[in-house]
């Protein structure tokens, strides 16, 4: 019988969540951060936790608001493009 864990991981994203997570990686790179390690340590954002939130896990409001500060962009804006979701 498979662990949670291993269940967890082959199970596809939420498109919502896989969205988010495109997009703070894509501002990580607009931004001229090649390396999600030198983003994280600049803003003071641990290594792990947002390299999990890039690849869609590991959310919280508190984190996101604060790469959202790191980038100076709004919640309405960084949402601004993503469609309603029933």
């Amino acid at each position: 019988m498979a662990s949670k864990k291993e269940e967890s991981k082959k199970q596809p994203l939420d498109p919502m969540i896989q969205k988010i997570a495109d997009k703070l990686k894509q501002l990580r790179i607009d931004s001229g951060h090649t390396s999600y390690e030198t983003f994280a340590w600049e803003h003071g954002i641990g290594r792990m936790q947002y390299w999990k939130m890039e690849k869609g896990s590991n959310f919280t409001m508190k984190s996101l608001l604060r790469i959202l500060r790191a980038h100076k962009i709004s919640l309405a804006d960084f949402f601004k493009d993503f469609e309603s979701y029933n």
